[in-house]
């Protein structure tokens, strides 16, 4: 093959590179305006004299790559584990419904984020009217830990409730499971002070694989936002954009991160 036949095979390549991006890009910019609409809603179902309330909460979901966000949101919703899911890319999708009192439902609106989006642009897209987080980092994995502080900044720096402050987080420490007897390497007194220090809500250590204190997280952190009437930010800043996605597009099925 001559330099002129290689130069056309690698300008392919990219050609195609480029495509796929694109279009991995524009599906997910369709599932996010669908979602951006469904979290701006608060709904009145038909039932008693006074209405039955539906409140949507959208919670964005992160941490580094392989900490196990997808199983989480799957063990949570479904009440399902699997060991083996596809790698998160962009972001995904999933809800829950919790009735919270005789009038009130809210529908919990999970953002899966993929761990390598951190390093991208569009987190600040994906953050936008979000008014809680789960940080999840992985018990096994020091490093994973090592990281939670940046992703609370990343946070704090791009998304904040209607009174402009920052959303409330929640850590969560997953795949607690794996350690012997639940011991890793902090202690109780340790988490304490970084939660603390890091201004978190609270902190849970889970299990995707068995489900424990996942619902329990959950809870404390909807009843956070419920007590305090915490409510997403919707007016925009200089960081906001607009995307315009082809109606054309065809959206394809998205799959999951590691456990």
């Amino acid at each position: 093959m001559n330099k002129n036949s290689k130069s056309i095979v690698i300008e392919k390549k990219l050609l195609l590179i480029k495509s796929y991006e694109f279009s991995e890009l524009q599906r997910f910019l369709r599932k996010f305006e669908l979602f951006k609409n469904r979290s701006k809603m608060v709904a009145i179902v038909p039932g008693d004299e006074q209405g039955q309330i539906k409140k949507i909460l959208k919670v964005i979901v992160v941490g580094e790559m392989g900490t196990g966000k997808t199983s989480l949101i799957r063990q949570y919703v479904q009440g399902f584990f699997s060991e083996f899911y596809k790698t998160t890319i962009g972001v995904d999708f999933a809800n829950k419904d919790i009735k919270w009192d005789e009038r009130t439902t809210v529908s919990l609106q999970l953002w899966d984020i993929a761990g390598q989006e951190r390093y991208g642009n569009m987190t600040h897209v994906y953050y936008q009217e979000a008014c809680a987080a789960f940080v999840v980092f992985d018990v096994t994995r020091t490093a994973s830990f090592d990281m939670v502080p940046v992703w609370k900044k990343d946070i704090d720096d791009k998304v904040f409730t209607a009174s402009n402050q920052p959303i409330p987080c929640m850590l969560l420490g997953n795949k607690i499971d794996l350690c012997p007897h639940g011991v890793w390497s902090k202690n109780h007194k340790d988490m304490d002070q970084f939660v603390v220090e890091h201004n978190f809500v609270g902190f849970f250590e889970t299990s995707a694989r068995n489900g424990a204190n996942i619902d329990e997280a959950a809870k404390t952190l909807v009843k956070y936002i419920m007590d305090n009437n915490i409510e997403p930010s919707s007016g925009k800043n200089d960081k906001t954009v607009d995307l315009v996605v082809n109606e054309d597009q065809s959206m394809n099925s998205s799959g999951g991160c590691c456990k």
